[in-house]
């Protein structure tokens, strides 16, 4: 009895709500529908219509149940709500639109309230729920409500506006809530089943490397992110995350699909080997899965920049009405030609992805999944039907893989019966090989016995040539060092110099020096040997020359112990000189020190030994100096000595020491040694 007169008091408040022309909110029993609501008016504008503009329109309609918003239409309500009570009350307005705009009224101005599937998270009103917003009305608070319907793609959904008591919100919560229990649950089946299987075909590719399994892992992964994006459209409290970033989901969820259809195809192109039995088909087929990709690709750039909503539909059965009736030609080509052992698992999954994908499509453009009472009426419905029949698919190509894995593996058994066959045959064949080869060779033996002698002479003696040939050319190479062009340039120009300056006595004396050191060069180059006070004697000829050219800060001292001694050690002709310029030329005359010293020592009190130092700015500085130059006085000294040695009973031993003080470049020692 008493919840008859609590019905009939809700009636009576609801019949003088509507005759008073405005929403009296504390009386709402459970929820109040603004659809032929007579204290709500409605206007149709342009999406691109502010508020500015519609607060001042004073021709407004009545809202009735056929005016919903188009794709490229808004709808404005307004409406006036009125809390008669003393307590502070709460209502929320219920909106299936991509987007609801709240402006209401309060003694500071419009506080603006959104909400909406396509609204970033960060900006509802109510961040667990896109369809409910909650608006709360002070004591005695009458206050003016502009709603704005806008959507994007919802093309068969009521937009029925509706306002909830708080009792009637958590109901209405809690309904949807248990509409969706089971698709969020079998979306979650769904991702991990996916998951699971991407991480084994991962394991797979890291350990073969081969394109099957890559294929295999981007038609998974990006079914993965399929499966994410269908979980947008449900209040799923976890791996939700694309509800952050609606826009971005909406403009990724064609193009996905497309991009795993794209991997699909090159994974069947791989898994029944198509190009060995019909290369045209193979061809086409390749088309088409880059067709995939590049649309998917297309579709996201213009969906983002270019596309307004409302051409997504038309474009969504375009390409639909072309790649579902060309899969299924490929498809039945595909099982005409291809008689690969996987085939049969291709049709079975390649026909549940069809059922669903047709399923999806009818279920989409039908409506149904809007229709009230209906098996599947919720939201999601078309997604989860066709990832039922993507998942059906994935099992079917898992377990495709897993038999692909099984026959390798006994091609491979009978491929190794194979070889194993070979290798007997070819050590058969190789046994009877052996026998001939070895009746030959004993018959050429003796053959190769005489040829043997006669090639090793000629081989000798060729040797020698060689030797003797290289030889000559290694002396010819010094002769050519000893006469440096750049030294007889600058003698030329010292003896020129002196000349000039009417020098004429040091002039002759310079030049009778130099024509010295030119007849001993000239002299010495045809010996094989000389003694080393003779090379001394020619030393002491250029170092004069050396010092008249560089000048007083030149200063040069040969130690000899005796030179009767060193009349009876020999040693190639002109190999002092070359070491000695080098060290005048790349070791003194770069240096900046004020007295720039050169030492020959001549040591025989053992075994001879001749050292040649200078205090230069050493090796390492001088080659950056010299920058390309390359030594050749130093290179060819070290091959006259190595000839020298192979020919002589002695030898000479040539070292270089490089000499620092405190770290730094102090000059360089050379050190030769006799060792009988």
């Amino acid at each position: 009895m008493l919840k008859a007169i609590t019905l009939l008091t809700c009636y009576f408040l609801w019949g003088i709500m509507h005759l008073s022309g405005q929403i009296i909110i504390d009386s709402v029993p459970y929820k109040l529908t603004l659809v032929d609501n007579k204290s709500v008016k409605m206007l149709r504008t342009d999406r691109k219509t502010t508020f500015e503009n519609i607060s001042q329109q004073t021709v407004w309609n009545t809202y009735n149940s056929i005016d919903k918003a188009p794709l490229d239409k808004a709808i404005w309500l307004k409406f006036e709500i009125e809390n008669r009570s003393q307590d502070t009350v709460g209502t929320s307005l219920f909106s299936p639109n991509d987007y609801t705009t709240i402006y209401q009224q309060t003694d500071q101005g419009y506080k603006i309230l959104k909400n909406g599937f396509y609204v970033p998270l960060s900006e509802r009103a109510n961040q667990s729920e896109p369809s409910f917003t909650k608006l709360n009305f002070l004591p005695f608070q009458k206050s003016q409500l502009y709603v704005r319907l806008d959507s994007n793609s919802s093309l068969f959904s009521p937009n029925i506006p509706e306002l909830y008591s708080e009792i009637g919100y958590w109901e209405q919560v809690m309904t949807i809530y248990k509409k969706q229990e089971k698709s969020i649950g079998f979306i979650y089946f769904h991702i991990i089943s996916i998951a699971t299987i991407l991480i084994f075909a991962l394991i797979f590719w890291l350990r073969l490397r081969k394109k099957l399994y890559l294929y295999y892992l981007g038609y998974l992964f990006f079914q993965l992110i399929y499966g994410f994006l269908v979980l947008r459209f449900t209040l799923a409290p976890v791996g939700n995350f694309f509800v952050r970033t609606p826009r971005l989901a909406f403009n990724l969820f064609e193009p996905v699909q497309f991009i795993f259809i794209g991997f699909y195809v090159f994974f069947i192109l791989q898994l029944l080997q198509v190009k060995n039995y019909d290369k045209l088909l193979a061809k086409i087929l390749k088309y088409l899965g880059i067709f995939c990709f590049i649309y998917a690709g297309i579709s996201f750039i213009s969906n983002y920049f270019l596309i307004d909503f409302k051409y997504t539909g038309l474009v969504f059965l375009i390409i639909r009405s072309i790649i579902l009736p060309l899969n299924f030609i490929l498809i039945f080509w595909i099982i005409y030609k291809v008689k690969h052992p996987l085939i049969i698992y291709f049709i079975i999954g390649q026909s549940f992805f069809f059922i669903g994908a047709l399923l999806s499509t009818y279920i989409a453009f039908s409506g149904i999944q809007f229709t009230p009472g209906h098996l599947l009426n919720f939201k999601a419905a078309p997604n989860i039907i066709f990832q039922l029949g993507l998942l059906a698919e994935v099992y079917c190509f898992s377990l495709a893989l897993g038999k692909n894995v099984f026959l390798l593996q006994k091609k491979k058994e009978i491929t190794d019966a194979e070889l194993i066959d070979q290798l007997k045959e070819n050590h058969q064949i190789q046994e009877r090989m052996n026998r001939e080869l070895d009746k030959k060779v004993n018959e050429k033996t003796y053959e190769l016995l005489q040829l043997y002698s006669k090639i090793e002479r000629e081989r000798e003696q060729k040797t020698k040539d060689d030797f003797t040939q290289k030889l000559r050319e290694t002396e010819m190479v010094a002769l050519r060092s000893q006469m440096n062009p750049h030294f007889i340039f600058n003698s030329m120009n010292a003896i020129k110099s002196l000349i000039m300056s009417a020098r004429n006595e040091s002039a002759v004396d310079y030049l009778d020096d130099f024509s010295s050191l030119l007849r001993s060069i000239l002299q010495n180059s045809n010996r094989k040997k000389i003694t080393v006070e003779e090379e001394l004697e020619i030393l002491e000829l250029y170092l004069s020359l050396e010092k008249n050219r560089m000048g007083e800060n030149f200063h040069y001292h040969i130690e000899v112990d005796s030179k009767e001694a060193l009349s009876q050690h020999e040693i190639p002709p002109l190999l002092l000189q070359p070491i000695v310029e080098n060290a005048i030329w790349h070791g003194l005359q770069p240096s900046l020190k004020a007295k720039k010293t050169l030492t020959i020592t001549f040591d025989t009190s053992k075994n001879l030994k001749i050292i040649i130092e200078d205090n230069g700015i050493g090796r390492k500085e001088s080659s950056k100096k010299k920058k390309l130059h390359d030594s050749m006085g130093t290179t060819i000294v070290k091959d006259r000595l190595s000839l020298h040695n192979h020919l002589n009973d002695h030898a000479i031993h040539l070292k270089i020491t490089d000499l620092e003080e405190e770290g730094t470049a102090s000059g360089t020692r050379i050190t030769l040694t006799y060792d009988y």
